[in-house]
């Protein structure tokens, strides 16, 4: 029986290698490292530390996750709190998935401003 799961653990490993059909590109981050560099561009370093905050956080990252089929993308954008205000930053798959994002951001926010520097990947 154990060699039949390492067997079969094995075969599923190998399948999952083949980057034979692999048609992802690698993305010129050039420009967006030299923007961020900036010091008036909000990164997570910036992210507060109060812990109003870091709930803020949490909440707003837990309502993305629910959003119905957001992309790898839209659930990995970058959600920064601090000083009464929330930015969204990264790459999202779509306008929709921007606006989707914002929403809940807002929604959960309530009277902080949300800044939506969210950027639509196009290929």
């Amino acid at each position: 029986m154990k060699c039949f799961l390492g067997l079969l653990v094995g075969c599923l490993l190998l399948t999952g290698c083949d980057s034979s059909n692999d048609q992802r590109t690698d993305r010129d981050n050039t420009a967006v490292n030299a923007r961020d560099a900036n010091d008036a561009t909000v990164t997570p370093i910036d992210q507060s530390n109060e812990s109003k905050d870091i709930d803020e956080v949490a909440a707003i990252r837990k309502a993305v996750l629910d959003i119905d089929d957001l992309s790898t993308n839209g659930k990995n954008v970058k959600i920064i709190t601090g000083e009464g205000r929330v930015v969204l930053r990264g790459p999202v798959d779509s306008q929709s998935e921007k606006e989707a994002i914002e929403q809940v951001a807002k929604r959960i926010a309530g009277n902080a401003t949300v800044v939506n520097e969210l950027e639509v990947e196009t290929d």
